[in-house]
């Protein structure tokens, strides 16, 4: 069989992550390299065991993340807090002046991994919420509404309706990033609201549909909150990512969880995309006729949203005759964490 030769070559500004979970310890050091070789910078979530809810405490996770890079590398991680209740204006005003928390996390309690410590009443974080208009500080929002009697497939919109309207309403200057957006509801509250609000999208609700959890059999590797919804909720998400609207930009939510955790009676939720987040993408771009949008939609407008500078390093993307192969686990000790499996062949690798 002849060797796969280069078709294409494309080039794009280095891209950033704007939603990751990198975990700790071993399982950090086992997933953090698929990002750091391909991203520039990440925002890594703060929902660990305990959840990082101090400047201080946030400082020795970046450090423990800038330790686990074994190789030379010039990824940097972008920190966050994780909201609760009892979180002050004190600690927003330290936050934004530590120079190193870009995000607050509002996790709604019991929504998913570690959310425990999440918010119930959401009357409580008022102060908080002055706070961080205030300085600036942006809310980092996973949106759904978890009461008993909304239905799982219809948390985000319930969530907008019982909750982004009240928190638009009570401080109209407070910048929001709309997490993992999964319905076209949020595509069009996002658009409404902007600038003061965004979206992140995610790889795998670009090409899941609720369908897919169940196709020929439960598909605990495909499980992740927010639930992937109808096809037409993903089309929705697909246009616009490929708009090239500056409310929208990537987000992979990328959550490793151990295989042992994961195959339970009771598994986790969260879908492991890093591996193939970026040559995915590259392929879904591509298929639709969409690549000159890419570059905005992983380079540009999370940085501009969050107010960085744009990258200035670049990638270079290979097209090749022949599929590249994956992984389809990646060894953590005597566990394994299972690599999403998009359906569909990849092309594209990076120089």
């Amino acid at each position: 069989m002849p060797a796969s030769e280069v078709v294409q070559e494309f080039k794009i500004r280095s891209p950033d992550d704007f939603h990751l979970h990198l975990r700790d310890g071993e399982l950090m050091n086992a997933v953090l390299p698929f990002t750091s070789r391909h991203f520039a910078r990440a925002l890594v979530m703060p929902n660990l065991d305990p959840p990082i809810t101090t400047v201080l405490a946030a400082k020795d996770y970046g450090n423990r993340i800038i330790d686990a890079l074994r190789t030379r590398s010039n990824f940097i991680p972008l920190l966050t807090l994780y909201l609760t209740e009892t979180t002050t204006p004190e600690d927003i005003k330290t936050a934004s002046s530590s120079g190193i928390i870009h995000a607050v996390k509002l996790y709604p309690a019991h929504a998913t991994t570690n959310s425990e410590s999440g918010v119930r009443e959401f009357e409580k974080l008022r102060p908080t919420l002055d706070a961080m208009e205030e300085h600036g500080l942006t809310l980092s929002v996973h949106g759904e509404y978890t009461s008993e009697e909304v239905d799982v497939f219809d948390r985000e919109s319930a969530f907008i309706d019982r909750v982004m309207v009240k928190f638009r309403k009570w401080n109209p200057n407070l910048r929001i990033a709309f997490e993992h957006i999964t319905t076209a509801d949020a595509v069009e509250f996002v658009r409404d609201q902007w600038p003061l609000v965004a979206g992140t999208i995610t790889l795998h609700h670009l090409i899941l549909n609720r369908s897919h959890l169940f196709e020929g059999g439960l598909r605990p590797h495909r499980f992740c909150f927010p639930l992937p919804k109808r096809d037409y909720h993903r089309r929705a998400l697909v246009s616009a990512a490929t708009s090239r609207e500056k409310c929208f930009f990537l987000g992979t939510d990328s959550a490793p969880h151990l295989n042992s955790r994961k195959l339970t009676s009771c598994g986790c939720a969260g879908i492991f995309t890093a591996p193939i987040a970026l040559t995915c993408l590259v392929q879904l771009f591509d298929d639709i006729g969409q690549l000159d949008a890419l570059e905005a939609f992983v380079s540009e407008f999370g940085a501009r949203f969050y107010r960085l500078p744009l990258n200035t390093s670049c990638l270079n993307l290979l097209k090749q005759s022949e599929s590249t192969k994956t992984a389809p686990t990646i060894g953590v000790g005597k566990d394994e964490i299972e690599v999403f499996d998009p359906g569909f062949p990849i092309y594209w690798t990076v120089k």
